[in-house]
């Protein structure tokens, strides 16, 4: 049963999921007019996972074991590297408001993968993923996305990689409290920066002010702040609830897009936007007879 106290940062944690990381999207935009994708995200995710990592042992949690070094590994796989990553190597090309609009997909690829571990997908919910399917769809008809079929695989590949992680997780063992944050974001950005120097990609020679400080909203608010509200949400609530963020992302990131970008968003994507919406609430919506 879920307290008045643990209720209050569930609130909060939320907000951040749903405002701090609706604005991420604009910000790796930023970031990437200097930094290349990998090395971006790489940067990020290991600065911020060693911050976190060092506050920890200095407040007094243990060093994790093997066996939760490996579980937080294989989530800071599927999230940090393969969720996030992607999405800043598509954003060389697709806008921040679309890519943000294509992880709102996430919910529903939860749902999929919560019926691996005995969860029954409901009607409602089968209505919902076949609203969203069909907004992606729409999606890759018009808009930024259109003909581009390579990004939109590589975005629903992103989508789907975070919610499988975010789903796992849960049954697999995790180091205590923030130090699992830490260990991911750590384990991710090791990955990232493996696949950067792949990629052959090099430290920028100028780095812009708004680079530098899309990077320092995304160290301290997007990972640090954000990341860890939502592994909290993780361990707190159903999985479909935490990813109840990606129901508001795509507005906000709308929102700054348009506002501090200029972004231009077609009537294609609106639509999109709202179909892909009302199928991500059938199903978060479709469970809410279920505690929290």
């Amino acid at each position: 049963m879920i307290n008045r106290s643990q209720s209050i940062l569930i609130v909060g944690a939320l907000f951040c999921t749903y405002f701090i990381w609706g604005s991420t999207y604009l910000a790796i935009r930023f970031g990437i007019e200097s930094f290349p994708p990998f090395l971006m995200a790489a940067t990020r995710f290991t600065v911020a996972g060693l911050i976190l990592y060092a506050v920890m042992r200095y407040l007094g949690s243990p060093n994790p074991s093997r066996k939760e070094w490996v579980g937080a590994s294989i989530v800071g796989l599927l999230l940090p590297a393969l969720g996030n990553g992607t999405v800043c190597y598509v954003q060389q090309t697709v806008s921040s408001s679309v890519a943000a609009l294509s992880i709102a997909t996430a919910p529903i690829w939860m749902a999929i993968f919560s019926s691996i571990w005995e969860h029954k997908i409901t009607a409602m919910e089968w209505r919902g993923i076949a609203i969203g399917v069909a907004g992606i769809i729409l999606l890759n008809l018009g808009g930024s996305l259109h003909g581009d079929w390579f990004s939109a695989l590589l975005l629903i590949f992103a989508a789907a990689s975070w919610s499988f992680g975010s789903v796992l997780g849960k049954h697999l063992a995790m180091p205590e409290g923030l130090m699992g944050a830490a260990c991911q974001m750590l384990t991710g950005g090791v990955v990232l920066m493996l696949a950067s120097a792949y990629a052959g990609e090099a430290w920028p020679q100028t780095i812009s002010a708004k680079s530098w400080g899309a990077m320092l909203f995304l160290v301290v608010l997007g990972s640090l702040v954000a990341y860890s509200a939502y592994q909290y949400l993780l361990k707190t609530v159903r999985p479909l609830v935490a990813s109840s963020n990606t129901f508001v992302n795509p507005v906000v990131a709308f929102v700054v897009g348009v506002w501090l970008a200029h972004e231009q968003i077609t009537m294609n994507e609106y639509i999109a936007l709202a179909i892909i919406l009302a199928g991500v609430f059938l199903v978060l919506s479709a469970t809410n007879h279920k505690e929290i």
